[in-house]
């Protein structure tokens, strides 16, 4: 009985300075821990099935939570904004630039490439071809994610579909402001 405690003991210990568990093994709170890889493969489903494809059954958690600028949202409203930037965006093409994952937390960073040819999501139809980059950090909890963060260039976006106007153009500063050189 003694020998049984100690290896407990033991192995509790090791579990505790590591996070390491056994194959199957599950943490106290019932949740099953994913791999950096298995939690990445989870978030590249998000921009290869859902948002290139239209397919949106990649398994989050019923307590998910997103976050966007100043804004938080349900999963619901997630996936409605998504459906409309497929809606606006119908030939949507997300590239996925870097992914890095450590722990329960992927960060991707990407890239849209798309013809606004249909509305959704307030945009009406311009008919132009656009490209925006952002970054997204997943954190993943029982093989779903659980909780994500945006961040995109929303301006840069609005500019080329001519929903903004260009930046002005940068005042002309020493010798060439008074039209002389040395």
């Amino acid at each position: 009985m003694k020998f049984r405690q100690t290896l407990l003991s033991a192995f509790a210990a090791f579990v505790a300075l590591t996070g390491v568990l056994p194959c199957g093994a599950a943490t106290a709170d019932g949740v099953h821990p994913s791999t950096p890889e298995q939690n990445k493969s989870l978030a590249r489903r998000v921009y290869e099935e859902g948002l290139n494809q239209g397919r949106f059954d990649v398994p989050y958690a019923p307590d998910f939570v997103g976050h966007g600028g100043a804004r938080t949202f349900t999963h619901a409203q997630g996936m409605a904004e998504a459906k409309g930037w497929r809606d606006a965006f119908p030939d949507l093409n997300m590239r996925i630039d870097l992914m890095v994952a450590e722990n329960d937390m992927v960060a991707v960073r990407w890239t849209a490439t798309g013809t606004n040819t249909g509305t959704g999501n307030g945009i009406p139809a311009t008919g132009r071809s656009v490209e925006t980059h952002g970054t997204t950090m997943f954190r993943m909890a029982d093989g779903r994610i659980a909780e994500e963060w945006t961040c995109a260039n929303s301006l840069g976006l609005m500019r080329q579909l001519g929903m903004l106007p260009a930046p002005a153009a940068a005042p002309a500063t020493g010798n060439a402001a008074k039209g002389g050189t040395r």
